[in-house]
């Protein structure tokens, strides 16, 4: 693949925490600022009757077609984990290499952005997750999205330290309200851990841009 300038991952402690909202923001953000970006997908899995899919809204933020930005072989139409759902709709298995090869930019990009699926260990190939798709890369950035509310320490102890081990990662706490006294506790106990946390798209796009 033809590699941007700076590439970052941006995964989640689980589903629905908010992955694809976050990239989505960081491209229009990184954009306004007149940073060339976009946002790739490597493979999605989706209920059937979903009318917008993660890489429609991706696309719409970079300007690019959902195909480009999640390859159509690479959409499956249950559900599941991407593997999972591959084989339950009796489709070729597939690996981190695969995905990690099929990754295309355009040649001016200054900052990609690859949005995994599910948690940080859910399956994301059949022999591997997350964590392997990052040792792959080996990206610049990477982004731990995580809900802001109960639960989110547990969720961020035992997401981070796997990919801590391998690259600079700041946690998005997502839905943060600073007028919750649970959401500001969550973040103070987690920033006095050591971890970097942000709940603001603006800064976490000058932390990845280097400024």
């Amino acid at each position: 693949m033809t590699r941007p300038s700076r590439l970052v991952v941006v995964a989640g402690t689980g589903t629905e925490v908010g992955k694809t909202w976050v990239t989505a923001a960081l491209v229009r953000e990184l954009r306004a600022a007149e940073v060339r970006a976009a946002a790739r997908k490597p493979a999605q899995s989706f209920a059937p009757d979903d009318k917008r899919t993660d890489a429609d809204v991706l696309g719409e933020a970079s300007e690019e077609s959902a195909e480009v930005v999640c390859l159509r072989p690479r959409w499956y139409e249950v559900p599941m984990a991407p593997p999972m759902a591959a084989d339950a709709l009796g489709r070729p298995s597939f690996t981190v290499a695969d995905l990690v090869g099929e990754l295309q930019w355009p040649d001016d990009v200054d900052v990609g952005l690859v949005e995994t699926a599910g948690g940080v260990r859910s399956p994301l190939a059949n022999d591997g997750d997350t964590v392997d798709l990052v040792a792959a890369l080996r990206p610049e950035h990477v982004v731990l999205v995580a809900d802001a509310g109960l639960g989110t320490i547990n969720a961020v102890r035992l997401s981070y330290p796997p990919l801590a081990v391998l690259e600079d990662v700041t946690v998005f706490l997502n839905r943060y309200d600073a007028d919750d006294d649970l959401h500001r506790r969550n973040r103070a106990w987690l920033e006095d851990e050591g971890i970097a946390v942000t709940d603001d798209v603006a800064d976490l796009a000058d932390h990845i841009c280097g400024t």
